[in-house]
């Protein structure tokens, strides 16, 4: 990007000149050289902007949240209201594909009165407390965006197809992957650091002990982000992986009332708005630094 900003110098090159110029290896050289010129590839992309935005972390609309973090994706592809990526205040709400009879009220309580206070609502449009936190969010007449774990042709799971189109109509949905690409399983906990990273914090609902949930809460630690987990019964399988996040240091929430303190204790710090989050709970220590 600092040799050739606009791109335009890198379709003029051959693959020695790449080679040479970029320092990359001939044989990675010939293949971007290769794709370059490849007239079909070439038509699909054509075609998918045509039919779905595509949005890099060069355009201004792209989420400031999302552009602080280690890892960006740098290529968006997006389906609804791209305006949302700049929307604030933002919060990620995730759980088990397995939630208890109890996830939906849990959600509710905590949902509700955000979302009349403009809130954003993000989570992956998996099975269980996922699907319930975008379905309460849009009951509510609030904004959501979902992260898919596949390109757009293919929705997973299959389930969740008019959901996927109620979104598109009243939120946003966001995929890193092209929209021919198929759900794999490595893809989710990819695409779990875009939830989390979206969001000043994760509210975790429901959790086992070991489940994908944690590798979200784990992103939202490395990206300085809160953490929130609201407690449940001692005997349920379910809520066993929120009392350890609060053993560690996750803020024990009982009412959205615990999320607006602490949003409104942060909203002074123009750096954490801006996409640079100061206040974090370490990994290492599990302390708020």
């Amino acid at each position: 990007m600092q040799k050739d900003s606009s791109l335009q110098q890198l379709y003029q090159m051959t693959p020695q000149e790449i080679n040479h110029y970029y320092q990359l290896p001939l044989k990675n050289a010939t293949i971007l050289y290769q794709d370059l010129h490849d007239d079909a590839l070439l038509r699909q992309l054509e075609l998918e902007f045509n039919d779905f935005h595509v949005v890099t972390i060069l355009d201004k609309c792209f989420s400031p949240m999302l552009k602080a973090i280690q890892d960006p994706p740098l290529v968006l592809y997006a389906l609804g209201d791209i305006n949302l990526l700049k929307q604030f205040p933002t919060l990620s709400v995730i759980g088990t594909r397995n939630p208890s009879r109890e996830a939906m009220r849990k959600v509710a309580r905590m949902i509700k009165p955000l979302v009349c206070q403009n809130w954003l609502i993000v989570s992956g449009m998996a099975k269980g407390v996922d699907r319930i936190a975008h379905e309460t969010t849009l009951d509510y007449q609030g904004k959501t965006i979902a992260v898919l774990g596949s390109g757009f042709y293919h929705i997973y799971p299959r389930e969740n197809i008019k959901l996927f189109q109620k979104i598109i109509e009243q939120g946003l949905v966001l995929s890193e992957y092209s929209p021919s690409i198929q759900p794999t399983r490595y893809h989710f906990p990819e695409r779990n650091r875009i939830i989390s990273g979206l969001s000043f914090g994760t509210l975790v609902i429901e959790a086992t002990q070991k489940s994908g949930t944690m590798i979200t809460v784990d992103h939202a630690l490395d990206q300085g982000r809160e953490v929130f987990a609201v407690p449940g019964s001692l005997f349920s399988e379910q809520t066993k992986g929120c009392h350890l996040l609060i053993q560690d240091g996750a803020k024990l929430v009982m009412s959205a009332n615990d999320i607006l303190d602490e949003w409104n204790s942060l909203n002074n710090h123009t750096a954490f708005v801006k996409g640079k989050p100061g206040n974090f709970i370490s990994k290492k220590n599990s302390e708020k630094v």
